[in-house]
């Protein structure tokens, strides 16, 4: 999956030209509704917006303002919806983007694949790990055109990087890090009391399928993230980002195993997740993922103030957002002496010996814009190939970030099934691959 290449890209994109032409004419606009347009959903809309032939026909969110600027912002009128059923009825809507949170994911896309809409959908995928599945079901048996915002995918600089480890350049790879660094001390999100909701209908249509609790500020728009009921937080938030690259640089579709620890050590405010977060992935072939979620220093994580790192036998590659960096290691090629009182000092003089690098350093400077995976998927809608992060791509990235916030949640050492998308040592860790809908709510 990992390793399609761009000519096979290219070549299965020809062999689907006869039904692009059926459905598009080469100069036709793709005709696009968005759901949910606050924060990341706007940045998604601006990425689309890129692109001459996209059309906003449609949007909807549960906020005035939102849809206002989105509105502005379009060529045209968009009709305005608050409920997304509706827009989904809209005839004339070849695709949808959802930027919702997390806990809407699942019911939206379904309805999108039912409905035959092709759907961009954002990360993480999925909030349990069985709607990420029946995500990837439904798309199949709709032959729906799929992306999920995992939008690194799209970038020429990420795509050469993760082609690069996966060719050997950095040599056998043991160790892959990725970081989310910040200071929220002391007061974090703030802690505002419970209490009724200003608009009662407003709680309850944004909750959806969640549980229903009482209403506080914190749980609504982007504060959701530290919320279980709507979130992983920042593990699948900004973890999924890191996981995905750093499998596809692996070459590896899942982990084996995973564990992890940390909690709510600093932060004086009523969020539910961490602050404080390490999480560790165990992949076949010797390789261990990490993923450390520090939110009360703010000091980089490492020298070179990368959000990620991969660390081979032959050198280390360091990951930002705009640029990635490889740092050879200076090795001796010949084994380390027996260490003896009688020849310290030859030893020494051993140890000092020559060392080299087996690899060159090398810098590499681009982008990542939200624009280049829109222009993937208007390209795919219109072609039906396969999208750069399709639905399974996103499913396999989100499953592995999810089950690191579930070995938190059961303080274990989880042992993961990737095919049967089960743990095989805890029965009880299980329960937290699902979960149950409020009625009337119900994934089709």
């Amino acid at each position: 999956m990992d390793n399609l290449s761009r000519r096979t890209f290219s070549s299965a994109a020809l062999a689907t030209a006869a039904s692009y032409q059926r459905i598009f004419g080469a100069n036709d606009r793709v005709r696009m509704g968005y759901v949910g347009l606050g924060n990341r959903g706007d940045q998604v809309h601006d990425g689309f917006l890129e692109h001459g032939d996209q059309q906003t026909v449609a949007v909807c969110d549960l906020k005035d303002d939102y849809l206002d600027l989105a509105v502005k912002k379009s060529r045209g009128t968009p009709t305005r919806y608050k409920d997304y059923r509706k827009l989904l009825e809209q005839k004339d809507i070849d695709a949808v983007a959802i930027a919702t949170p997390d806990h809407w994911h699942a019911l939206m896309f379904v309805d999108a694949c039912h409905a035959g809409k092709d759907v961009y959908v954002e990360k993480p995928l999925s909030l349990t790990v069985w709607e990420g599945r029946r995500m990837v079901e439904v798309a199949a048996k709709t032959a729906r055109v799929t992306q999920v915002g995992i939008h690194r995918r799209s970038g020429k600089l990420f795509q050469e990087a993760a082609e690069f480890v996966r060719n050997g350049g950095l040599g056998h790879v043991t160790v892959a890090k990725g970081f989310h660094v910040m200071n929220e001390w002391p007061a974090g999100i703030g802690n505002p009391p419970a209490g009724p909701p200003p608009d009662p209908e407003e709680w309850d249509r944004w909750l959806g399928p969640a549980p229903k609790v009482p209403y506080n500020s914190n749980r609504m728009y982007y504060n959701f993230r530290w919320f279980y009921d709507y979130s992983g937080g920042q593990l699948t938030n900004f973890g999924v980002h890191y996981m995905d690259m750093l499998r596809w640089s692996l070459g590896k579709d899942a982990p084996k195993a995973v564990v992890a620890m940390g909690g709510k050590y600093a932060m004086q405010d009523n969020r539910e997740i961490p602050d404080t977060l390490e999480v560790l992935w165990e992949f076949d072939g010797g390789t261990m993922v990490n993923f450390s979620q520090y939110n009360a220093n703010a000091a980089p994580a490492n020298a070179q103030n990368a959000e990620m790192e991969i660390r081979g036998t032959k050198g280390t590659m360091y990951l930002h957002g705009n640029r990635w960096e490889v740092v050879p290691e200076m090795v001796k090629d010949t084994p380390r002496p027996v260490r003896t009182p009688l020849h310290r000092d030859q030893e020494r003089a051993m140890e000092r010996g020559p060392r080299r690098a087996h690899i060159e350093p090398r810098t590499v400077k681009g982008s990542a814009d939200t624009a280049f995976h829109a222009r993937n998927f208007l390209d795919c809608v219109k072609s039906r190939a396969k999208c750069n992060c399709d639905i399974l791509t996103g499913h396999l990235s989100t499953s592995a970030v999810l089950i690191g916030a579930v070995a938190l949640r059961a303080r274990s050492f989880l042992e993961w099934d990737a095919k049967a998308e089960r743990f095989t040592n805890n029965a009880t860790a299980n329960k937290w691959l699902r979960y149950d809908y409020r009625p009337p709510y119900k994934l089709g």
